[in-house]
């Protein structure tokens, strides 16, 4: 496959001016001087199983093969075993391929692909992981690592330096990200992750998950691209002409339809119509099609006088802790009264869960831990969806399948999530909305707010904590949200997963 025409020019019709173009050039070469060229290099990929996810979703990863051998995809899915029937499955789906293109960057994009792949196993096809981040040798995934370090590094700093946050990291994150001229630079980053895809045949079905992927599949010519947008809030970074378009919400589906506010200078033109869909929440089959089940069991939990189960999923940057910190103290009394459980994924960072035990006095004597132990972790996450958890309980993987998949177990068998209002502000469970990181992440809680699945985002502490009393004190509140999960369950708010799936498979029909 060869690079396909020049994307940075132009999008949707709306030219890019001269020196935004060669500012985005400029950069790419400066890559490739820093990473190197491997432009005519021939990479082969070969499948093989995945962590975790690979038994429960069905996924297979795509890795670099070590001989000559080409991937036959097609070939490859009809050998893997065939997804069981669902509810969902698609007739004639029968275990066909379908690539979900993603990068980590955070958890947040590894979090909305196992969601994609979950949905396509549940209909029926067979996923396959392709992480462009994870080909060390590459100048792509150089490049990506590159760009991931400098953003984890940016959300730290944000939440230390008020300074950093307010005059830097939010305007980059909320209008930075917003602007036309951003998008070039990235179409010429793209284009150095095409190698990869050589052993790809164009017409495979292709999700990406970030934009990147999905820039980098139409740059080396895939026709059935799918660019699944994580946020809530319009911005020129998640554009990639020549893909499906899909986002979650309808006020997203109208500000990008008119690229709103992408260039203050002019009116751009609109997007096309065949290349946005408004689909609903990206969630994985196995938290849609059980949330009467956990809902109800919330509410007899709740309502009955058990302890009040939050979840604190802790970011891949680290960011917050003092405020963590603040919510677990406030919690440890209600806990040691049992009226409250405590469920601390820190994710891969054990560094992370260290600065917390130092932070708050006496959570380690308090604190079960569950590390490396993923079977340990699915064990106690199912006897709790039925059964009585207490205590304080954390989590900490260092494979980030387990790390990250952990809080999608423990999702179902809590009653509240606590979590910045980033790619959880989608899903089916009660949330405690904290401060956000990047201005991006504020209309994600905006969303849950209106849906009523979630708080509105708390940004002061002491607020935050007052919150905490207000669910310890008022059952009702909790319940309430298990009310509008459900209602918004019953017009299909939580199927955006499904229909992503759908339109890689057949397109806008």
């Amino acid at each position: 496959m060869n690079v396909s025409e020049d994307r940075a020019r132009s999008a949707f019709g709306n030219e890019q001016d001269e020196r935004t173009y060669r500012k985005a050039l400029k950069a790419k070469q400066g890559f490739v001087k820093r990473f190197g060229d491997d432009s005519n290099a021939v990479y082969h990929l070969k499948s093989a199983d995945v962590p975790v996810i690979g038994e429960a979703l069905g996924v297979r990863n795509l890795v670099m093969a070590d001989g000559d051998t080409a991937l036959d995809l097609a070939a490859d899915a009809a050998a893997a075993p065939k997804p069981a029937l669902t509810d969902r499955t698609v007739a004639g789906a029968d275990g066909a391929p379908v690539i979900v293109g993603n990068i980590r960057m955070g958890f947040g994009h590894y979090r909305i692909s196992m969601a994609m792949a979950s949905a396509a196993h549940a209909m029926g096809y067979t996923p396959y992981w392709l992480d462009l981040a994870s080909f060390d040798q590459t100048t792509g995934s150089k490049v990506i690592a590159y760009q991931n370090d400098l953003y984890s590094m940016g959300s730290r700093l944000s939440q230390k330096i008020g300074l950093f946050n307010r005059l830097y990291w939010e305007p980059l994150n909320s209008e930075g990200f917003r602007k036309l001229s951003y998008n070039a630079g990235d179409q010429k980053n793209a284009e150095l992750c095409v190698p990869l895809f050589r052993d790809i045949d164009p017409n495979t079905p292709y999700v990406g998950t970030h934009v990147w992927p999905a820039q980098a599949a139409v740059h080396a010519g895939l026709t059935h691209v799918v660019n699944a947008i994580p946020d809530n809030w319009p911005m020129a970074l998640h554009l990639a002409e020549g893909t499906i378009h899909t986002v979650q919400t309808p006020s997203a589906y109208l500000g990008y339809h008119q690229l709103r506010g992408m260039d203050p200078k002019r009116q751009l033109n609109p997007m096309p119509l065949d290349s946005l869909v408004y689909t609903g929440h990206y969630i994985d089959h196995e938290l849609v099609s059980n949330i009467a089940h956990d809902c109800e069991a919330r509410r007899r939990r709740l309502l009955g006088g058990g302890p009040i189960r939050y979840l604190i999923s802790v970011g891949g940057a680290g960011a917050q802790q003092e405020l963590f910190a603040a919510i677990i103290e406030r919690l440890l009394p209600y806990v040691r009264t049992e009226q409250a459980t405590l469920l601390i994924n820190v994710g891969d960072h054990r560094g992370v869960w260290e600065g917390l035990v130092k932070s708050v006095a006496g959570l380690s004597g308090v604190a079960r831990t569950h590390f490396d132990n993923f079977a340990e972790v699915a064990r106690l996450a199912e006897d709790a969806l039925d059964g009585d958890l207490t205590g304080v309980h954390a989590f900490c993987d260092s494979d980030i399948f387990s790390a990250v998949y952990s809080s999608n177990l423990l999702m179902r068998c809590c009653d509240v999530l606590v979590t910045k209002p980033s790619e959880f502000s989608f899903y089916p469970v009660p949330k405690l909305m904290i401060h956000r990181v990047g201005g991006h992440e504020a209309w994600g809680a905006i969303r849950a707010a209106e849906v009523g699945d979630g708080t509105y985002e708390i940004d002061d502490t002491d607020e935050v904590l007052a919150m905490i009393d207000s669910f310890q004190l008022d059952r009702e509140l909790v319940a309430f949200m298990c009310d509008n999960i459900e209602a918004a369950n019953r017009i299909g708010i939580y199927d955006g997963a499904y229909k992503v799936i759908d339109l890689a498979v057949n397109g806008i029909r």
